[in-house]
């Protein structure tokens, strides 16, 4: 694995980027940029629809079982980085509508979301005991 260290190459990074290209995270193997932390060695991503790709497949695809948060977080840190990723992956997991739809009793649920015929019976009885 080679250190990728180019000074010309740091002044053109975006702050997230330059961090931990500073503080010499990036490797590149066989022209595959990978970042590197304490526990795990990741390919980076820069391009968005890989990214999408990526949360597809790791959280609502058939393969993946619908995993929660945090079982995506783990899976997406085992393979890839990107800036922001924790942020990207729950964002992607708490708004997936048929996750919020099956967990109700989540702090993701979706609001309101019974038929308002059933809300308007619910009510009625509530009212009449």
């Amino acid at each position: 694995m080679k250190d990728c260290k180019d000074p010309s190459l740091s002044s053109k990074l975006d702050e997230i980027w330059k961090k931990s290209y500073d503080d010499g995270r990036f490797h590149l193997l066989y022209g595959i940029l990978y970042h590197r932390t304490k526990h795990t060695c990741a390919m980076s991503l820069a391009d968005r629809t890989l990214i999408n790709t990526i949360l597809h497949e790791y959280h609502d695809s058939v393969s993946s079982g619908h995993l929660s948060e945090y079982g995506t977080l783990e899976r997406v840190k085992t393979c890839c980085w990107w800036p922001n990723w924790r942020k990207d992956v729950a964002e992607y997991c708490q708004t997936y509508d048929r996750c919020q739809k099956a967990n109700r009793n989540s702090s993701y649920a979706l609001r309101n979301s019974l038929p308002s015929r059933r809300r308007q019976e619910l009510q009625w009885m509530t009212s009449t005991g």
